[in-house]
């Protein structure tokens, strides 16, 4: 009956514990990551990311980006089946090289651009 009776004590205790854990969890606000705020702040600002699926300079810039990729405005230039060949949208905007960044200003970068200056050119805040 000790034995019991200890260890259902026991349980309640580890039960109390996991749920004042549980509610510490949650009750804290959660942090963002910097770079999806980076990331809409970049095409709030109206730049635009111009690469190519094949282009490994591109996959870097992407994986620099991190989840702020998914809020950047990317435009893919490669024809799917055609990697040679370039979208109607790359050739008007007169895409050299990949990647570019073409600016509000009309300004462009290519290659690949470093978080610092993307924001120097921006205006959007990076803090890392």
């Amino acid at each position: 009956m000790k034995i019991t009776r200890n260890v259902r004590t026991a349980s309640i205790a580890v039960l109390i514990v996991l749920a004042v854990f549980v509610v510490w969890k949650k009750s804290r606000p959660s942090t963002p990551d910097p770079k999806i705020a980076f990331g809409q702040c970049l095409t709030d600002k109206g730049a635009k990311f111009y690469g190519a699926y094949w282009c490994p300079h591109c996959t870097a810039q992407k994986k620099l980006l991190g989840k702020g990729f998914s809020k950047v405005t990317y435009i893919e230039c490669a024809v799917p089946g055609n990697p040679q060949k370039q979208t109607e949208d790359c050739k008007n905007a007169k895409i050299e090289g990949y990647p570019t960044w073409i600016f509000a200003d009309g300004a462009r970068k290519s290659g690949e651009v470093t978080l610092r200056d993307l924001a120097d050119q921006t205006g959007c805040p990076w803090n890392p």
